[in-house]
């Protein structure tokens, strides 16, 4: 199951018809050495005591390097939401909720209702939902297009098509809808530096997708099935047993040995998560730092390191979920998360809990002073 990831050839990473991926990858900057250093040396002249602020030192010059300035600034955020269905929801069950939960839950955000909604809110985030491929059954009243004009979220619909297919019957998605669901992810990248966003916070809506993300990982991190799948949105027991058994019968059915992780991501993967894995190019291509949200979004950020290694200087781990895949795959990255709260929601939660300390980091940085300009002693040489 596990896809050759040592090779770097281009032509084996990325498909003729994904040539313009394989370009953006060719030309995205490795995080700066330079504003990294310069970082790590202004902070041992600040008035304390050197590394004394822990962690939020690293993640003040890690910030420097990404943005290629020190300091840093965090005084534009933004949680991105990609929203979709998966088509094994309908042909298995791999949860207990209905697909159209996704729907009303689209609709959910767009009216400030949901957790991602209170917590981008008090974070003073703008949020942003996009819907890659969300199914709509008869009777279920369409969400409201428009979001409540007195709240600051935007929404932009660009369905592919109502749900992928079902993994268990073959691919998810064809070539096509994979490079439409890449596109859309990297535009909105785009988006986000047109509007001079400094981090994102980046999330997902899906019922069934933690299949698609147990199913990823175990190709990319070559981990049994069992071991790399949860409970998801509630399956425990008999249902988890048969959610496992699901999903080794689509990395059977696909059999994707020795294939490249964006075939990975097309086979099993969803329009949300390879939305996501183009988003993370673009935002690595733009030099906008990345904080990852839970298990989902984690499982597409490996796909977009895996075919895009300057990426995973780009990231940052918000929280690490209650998903026992979700340490596997934070292992595999070699990312600490900033946050454990015992969180396994999604919707871009726990990465939004973790824009305060991104912001904080930065303020360090940028606002205090150093020995020389406070007139406060050093510590004595030896």
């Amino acid at each position: 199951m596990n896809p050759d990831n040592s090779s770097n050839n281009s032509s084996f990473l990325f498909p003729p018809e994904l040539s313009w991926l394989a370009a953006r990858v060719e030309s995205t900057p490795e995080p700066s050495h330079e504003h990294r250093k310069a970082a790590s040396d202004r902070l041992d002249r600040l008035t304390k005591p050197p590394g004394s602020l822990g962690r939020l030192e690293a993640l003040g010059q890690r910030l420097a390097a990404v943005q290629g300035r020190c300091p840093p600034a965090v005084d534009t955020t933004r949680v991105v939401v990609f929203a979709a269905d998966h088509g094994v929801v309908k042909s298995e069950r791999v949860t207990p909720y209905p697909q159209e939960v996704t729907a009303q839950m689209v609709a959910n955000f767009l009216r400030g209702g949901a957790a991602i909604c209170a917590i981008a809110k008090r974070v003073g985030a703008h949020l942003r939902v996009v819907d890659v491929g969300v199914a709509r059954s008869e009777g279920l009243a369409e969400p409201e297009i428009e979001p409540d004009p007195t709240l600051d979220i935007s929404f932009r619909s660009a369905a592919i098509a109502a749900g992928t297919r079902s993994f268990t019957e073959g691919p998810a998605m064809d070539a096509e809808q994979l490079d439409r669901a890449l596109r859309i992810g990297f535009d909105e990248a785009e988006r986000c530096a047109l509007a001079g966003v400094d981090v994102v916070a980046v999330g997902e809506m899906g019922i069934g997708n933690t299949s698609a993300a147990s199913a990823i990982s175990a190709c990319l991190t070559n981990s049994p099935v069992d071991l790399v799948t949860g409970p998801g949105t509630g399956s425990y027991g008999e249902d988890l047993r048969q959610k496992v058994s699901v999903i080794r019968r689509a990395l059977e059915v696909n059999d994707l040995r020795g294939v490249s992780p964006l075939e990975v991501l097309r086979c099993v993967g969803g329009f949300e998560l390879a939305a996501i894995c183009g988003f993370v190019i673009g935002a690595a291509h733009h030099r906008i730092a990345v904080v990852a949200d839970g298990f989902i979004s984690t499982a597409a950020i490996a796909v977009a390191c895996a075919v895009a290694p300057a990426c995973r200087g780009y990231i940052f781990a918000g929280h690490r979920s209650c998903e026992p895949g979700h340490a596997r795959l934070l292992e595999h990255l070699d990312l600490q998360a900033l946050l454990e709260l015992d969180l396994r929601l999604g919707e871009g939660t726990g990465a939004a809990l973790a824009l305060p300390l991104m912001s904080v980091a930065a303020s360090i940085m940028g606002e205090m002073a150093t020995f020389d300009e406070a007139g406060v002693a050093e510590q004595d040489p030896k």
